[in-house]
């Protein structure tokens, strides 16, 4: 009966112990390669000296190429419009971000939206475009919020929400083939928003800089010379399916381009939206991007959503400005 009690307690330690080891390594794991801060801020790695960025150069569209640009002018999200909502990843699912995202465009933006509510709302875009473009708010964790969204999401996302300076929406051709028009409410993401823990960075699609080094760029937050801005540059993916508005994955129906612009086999060339946010940062001081509790604000996480709520007309116009190599604006 003694060896049997000695065993018994043998085998509950071991099973403890067992929990115990897999606990730690469950949580190794969840920090990803970076330990982070005990209060989950980015660390000093994630800053780099813009002046120790490379340069980058830039490959010119060739002969059959659509070197066109057109600006959507949907102003700075003067309006205030934040939710913690993922109409594109979570429909449905009110608060299913976990994080505060900051929009342009159309007005009625949220989780429960339906391409229905999209094409009867108002939108700030000047041109009358109601497709919705959106992002992770940045914040100063140095100084509490006090305004609406400002302690909503939660998740350790708190702090000041710093406002965008500007914030350029804008769509570009392929540089070796003309660009067909996007399909009326296609949904498309760019960026990751789990990098921090991912495998792999190859969704990793953000780029940070300055304002006054445009030709460099780096996946940290950027240390601006004064009077700079920080800025950051969200590029889509423009290789659609020729099938679906939505894709299982969110990423399925519409890729990247190879470097050289070519588009995978069995996709099509559609207009390449980006999105270039700007900001007032003092220099030296740090920030906070938005995102999941265990991802740390980490620089690598940034990601931003576009719904194309925009007429056939209005793609029709873009499209042609694009493969008759113009510059325009709306």
């Amino acid at each position: 009966m003694g060896n049997e009690h000695r065993l018994l307690t043998l085998a509950v330690c071991l099973v403890l112990a067992g929990g115990l080891i897999a606990a730690v390594l469950g949580a190794s794991r969840a920090a990803g390669p970076h330990a982070g801060t005990a209060d989950g801020r980015p660390v000093a790695s994630d800053y780099v000296d813009i002046r120790d960025v490379p340069r980058l150069t830039a490959t010119p569209p060739g002969p059959e190429g659509s070197a066109g640009s057109m600006v959507v002018d949907c102003g700075r999200n003067e309006q205030g419009h934040y939710n913690e909502d993922n109409l594109v990843v979570s429909p449905g699912l009110l608060g299913g971000a976990h994080h505060t995202h900051a929009y342009v465009g159309n007005l009625s933006t949220n989780a429960l939206s339906t391409e229905a509510s999209l094409d009867a709302a108002a939108t700030s875009c000047a041109g009358g475009d109601r497709s919705t473009y959106y992002w992770p708010v940045l914040r100063r964790p140095d100084r509490p919020g006090t305004r609406p969204h400002e302690d909503s999401a939660g998740h350790g996302n708190v702090g000041e929400i710093v406002p965008e300076t500007s914030v350029l929406v804008e769509f570009r051709g392929n540089p070796v083939s003309k660009v067909v028009p996007m399909p009326r409410f296609l949904r498309a993401m760019t960026g990751d928003a789990v990098a921090y823990t991912a495998d792999t960075e190859a969704d990793v699609r953000a780029r940070w800089g300055c304002s006054g080094s445009p030709d460099r760029a780096t996946t940290r937050y950027p240390r601006c010379p004064a009077g700079e801005r920080v800025t950051r540059t969200l590029v889509f993916p423009s290789c659609w399916n020729g099938l679906d508005t939505v894709g299982v994955t969110h990423r399925s129906h519409l890729l990247f381009t190879a470097a050289n612009g070519v588009c995978p086999k069995d996709t099509f060339p559609v207009p390449e939206l980006r999105v270039s946010l700007a900001y007032e940062i003092p220099p030296g001081l740090n920030v906070a991007l938005d995102s999941f509790p265990e991802q740390r604000h980490s620089p690598k996480t940034d990601h931003a959503m576009f719904v194309n709520a925009m007429t056939d007309r209005q793609m029709a116009a873009v499209v042609r400005c694009l493969n008759e190599g113009r510059a325009c604006r709306t």
